[in-house]
């Protein structure tokens, strides 16, 4: 029995790309900003990775941001102020997402487990309407998905085997790395994350516990 739904953030709960591009526009109209936030979100795992692989310490996705947002301004040659970070942290949900959330709510706890920080998950929930139980994710692991530690730490946080969680995300290679360490696995895909010419994740990449249309769909199959 799924005694706790855990959620990747970033493209499964809410729409990075177009609503960080409204903010770019908004500080930076001289710049195309869907490719000012298509570039900007592309330093986001190379980044992580640094950590990852041990060659630097934890360091909160904020300050990643932060340090991304500068060498991306330089690339596109505007100065941009350290302010439009906070972009991270104004993102629209998908239309499905808050009702989904609040049904799921119902039947078991619901936590994210982004490599968001916790202040950034806090303050992205206020701002979305996400009706989180906890924030779970990469700070309290410090370590960044896909490492098995992130995934195991949400777990025993909730003191709960991983066998009575369930991963949810839209991207197949969250789930792989989530399944190899127990947990179940649900997938939801988001076609338009990456904006009208996306390939990867349009479909499940493999046969998950629970595959639905959307976080509706997903409270109706649980």
């Amino acid at each position: 029995m799924v005694k706790a739904f855990i959620f990747d953030v970033f493209g499964t709960c809410v729409d990075w790309r177009t609503s960080v591009a409204r903010e770019v526009a908004a500080v930076l109209p001289q710049v195309d900003a869907l490719a000012f936030a298509d570039a900007w979100r592309a330093e986001y795992d190379p980044a992580m990775a640094r950590v990852r692989e041990g060659n630097r310490g934890y360091v909160p996705l904020d300050d990643l941001h932060l340090e991304n947002l500068r060498t991306v301004a330089r690339r596109f040659g505007v100065d941009a102020p350290d302010s439009l970070n906070a972009a991270w942290e104004r993102l629209d949900p998908w239309a499905d997402v808050t009702s989904g959330l609040s049904r799921l709510k119902q039947k078991a706890i619901i936590a994210p487990c982004s490599n968001g920080s916790i202040a950034l998950m806090t303050r992205l929930a206020r701002y979305a309407g996400l009706p989180w139980d906890c924030i779970l994710g990469a700070e309290i692991a410090r370590d960044y998905k896909p490492k098995p530690a992130v995934y195991l730490a949400a777990c025993a946080a909730l003191r709960l085997d991983p066998s009575e969680v369930m991963m949810v995300a839209a991207h197949n290679g969250d789930l792989h790395a989530a399944r190899a360490t127990g947990l179940k696995t649900g997938f939801i895909p988001r076609p338009t994350e990456y904006g009208p010419t996306q390939t990867a994740d349009l479909e499940p990449g493999d046969k998950w516990d629970i595959i639905a249309r959307d976080f509706n769909d997903l409270a109706d199959k649980v």
